[in-house]
């Protein structure tokens, strides 16, 4: 069934390679990184950079458990790409790939959530075509499951998956095949990280992951978290390296921050869980957004 999707590499749908993007043809060029700007970039730059290469970029947040969703697209080809959609957004999530006449092909998660009931399958109810996706060491069902090293195709696109665990054993950064961005879930938050004390949780293995699948990308590479509580949307490489108050610790500092922080239960948690590990889907009604 979906075995001799992973042996073949074509433009469409997912593969495993052993290096991002072996045998894969694209009439994109990669353009070259622009040199480092210590700036906040607008939302409308990013849109305005990511236009120049022919994608589709958008920035969404939910505010109750203040998620980001990103929705990327090719521009010409309309195949689009969703990260970790919110259930109670999936109408505004909809309406506007809709709106911009977009063809969504996955809908994708950084790692199974303990704060949010994911939106993947009610997306895949309401658009046709759309298939789920997660890390095979998540232990959630979904159409299909991936691994570092594999690729999520859309148009002359792909996103990198690396595997980067410690928040949970399942969590997967997405990097954009020029490496101009990255989509990091809870491994890696602006100016902190996902904690590690429930859900496989081990701050040995997070900051390994960090350290050698994220601050190995370029230093301007964009880092797009899966949270962020204090109105910030976007860093770089560069500046987690220098001022991440967290992964600029020595390893031993860092275990020991991580194992005493004494934070309270996620509110979500009880529902959430079983539920994503369902790919979001329940037995009872769920309120979906205006």
């Amino acid at each position: 069934m979906l075995g001799p999707l992973f042996k073949s590499i074509s433009l469409r749908g997912l593969a495993i390679c052993p290096k991002p993007g072996t045998g894969f043809r694209s009439g994109w060029n990669v353009r070259p990184h622009q040199s480092f700007n210590p700036g906040v970039p607008s939302k409308m730059y990013h849109q305005e950079i990511a236009r120049a290469k022919g994608l589709i970029f958008r920035q969404l947040f939910e505010k109750i458990s203040c998620t980001y969703t990103y929705i990327l697209a090719d521009s010409h080809s309309k195949e689009a790409v969703i990260i970790d959609p919110v259930i109670n957004e999936v109408n505004r999530d909809v309406q506007l790939i809709q709106e911009l006449g977009l063809k969504l092909l996955y809908a994708a998660n950084t790692h199974c959530h303990a704060d949010h009931v994911t939106g993947s399958g009610l997306l895949k109810k309401i658009l046709p075509g759309c298939r789920s996706v997660i890390a095979k060491d998540s232990g959630a069902l979904a159409d299909i499951h991936i691994q570092g090293g594999s690729t999520i195709n859309f148009g002359d696109f792909y996103l990198e998956a690396r595997s980067t665990p410690g928040h949970t054993d399942g969590c997967l950064t997405y990097i954009l095949n020029d490496q101009s961005m990255a989509f990091t879930g809870d491994a890696l938050l602006i100016r902190g990280c996902g904690r590690t004390d429930f859900q496989q949780g081990c701050p040995r293995k997070l900051y390994n992951s960090v350290h050698s699948q994220i601050f190995t990308l370029p230093g301007d590479c964009m880092l797009y978290p899966a949270h962020d509580y204090t109105g910030r949307t976007v860093t770089t490489v560069e500046e987690e390296k220098k001022f991440n108050p967290r992964f600029t610790k020595p390893l031993q500092e860092f275990i020991d921050l991580m194992n005493n922080l004494n934070l309270p239960k996620p509110a979500q948690i009880d529902v959430a869980v079983p539920a994503n590990l369902q790919c979001g889907i329940q037995d009872y009604p769920v309120a979906t957004g205006p």
